[in-house]
């Protein structure tokens, strides 16, 4: 009760105007939409992130971008409920929240979080080693959040503390794989993930079956790929990512609106829901969307909590 209330409250201050929220259902498996923004600063929407509820449980986290740690607390999310913190991919508006979430973490969770991430290329490292250059205790960014992988928190003096952070099981997904890979099955969760093209960046999607029902993240893409509709099909939610406007075509990062729309419609998905908005004319966008794409559609909006049926 407590969540559905801060969540509708927060929800009429928040979202832009002409798009309505959806509390989640008690008891219920729902996608909730922590940033439904990009990279680009937007009153209404932090970067990106999402929530995977099973019951009054957050069981999955997929990205942490800019922002998306306040609406985690706002949530009312517990680290101590997740059970898997996916990663698509290492651009800072997918990220960049990650040391923040996972500080102090070991205060409020005492067994190791699994979280796993792209391998690399010339463009980008592999996810441990961008972890290593974050979190080692002598040469990362945040030596202090050391104990993520495995090392000790330092005082301002410089000696050892426990703690600083939950420890990390980290796991690498082969972005190159042809096929879809199983990445991680435990606490009815069974996650698969698809190397997707986004640029020179290694980027995944995850699909996720809880019970006998199917939720598929696309992160950012050109959606050029055909293996990916078929990674998609059938399932109960697809999020896609819609940052570009009407008439934008062959994007070297981002599908188009009519290219979003087609993978929707080929993939026979139950609803469409499009997140990481850009500033552009909304209205525009969703009219050439629906010209491939006829099935039920929602405009993501932070907060905004969708019921898997």
């Amino acid at each position: 009760m407590r969540r559905s209330i801060a969540i509708g409250l927060l929800a009429a201050v928040l979202i832009p105007a002409g798009v309505s929220a959806q509390n989640c259902e008690p008891d219920s498996v729902a996608v909730q939409i922590l940033g439904s923004g990009g990279p680009r600063l937007d009153p209404f929407r932090t970067s990106t992130g999402y929530l995977l509820w099973v019951g009054d449980k957050a069981r999955m986290v997929v990205d942490m971008g800019g922002g998306a740690l306040a609406r985690f607390g706002q949530a009312r999310a517990k680290i101590g409920d997740v059970s898997l913190l996916a990663v698509s991919h290492l651009h800072p508006d997918h990220i960049s929240d990650l040391p923040a979430f996972l500080w102090l973490s070991h205060e409020v969770r005492k067994e190791p979080l699994r979280v796993i991430g792209p391998s690399g290329n010339e463009a980008a490292p592999d996810f441990a080693t961008f972890l290593a250059r974050l979190f080692d205790e002598k040469n990362g960014a945040f030596p202090m959040l050391g104990a993520t992988l495995g090392g000790k928190r330092r005082d301002m003096l410089g000696g050892p503390r426990p703690g600083g952070s939950v420890p990390l099981d980290v796991g690498v997904i082969d972005v190159t794989k042809a096929e879809p890979s199983t990445v991680y099955e435990a606490d009815g969760l069974t996650v698969t993930a698809l190397g997707i093209p986004h640029g020179n960046v290694p980027t995944l999607a995850y699909r996720v079956k809880i019970r006998s029902m199917s939720i598929v993240f696309s992160s950012d893409q050109t959606g050029t790929d055909p293996k990916f509709v078929d990674f998609a099909r059938g399932a109960n939610i697809l999020i896609m990512h819609l940052a570009h406007g009407a008439g934008v075509r062959n994007n070297p990062l981002h599908a188009g609106p009519d290219v979003v729309g087609r993978i929707a419609q080929e993939a026979g998905i139950g609803q469409l829901i499009v997140s990481h908005i850009g500033a552009f004319d909304l209205d525009a966008a969703l009219a050439e969307l629906k010209k491939s794409y006829t099935g039920p559609l929602t405009v993501g909006a932070d907060l905004q909590c969708t019921p898997v049926k």
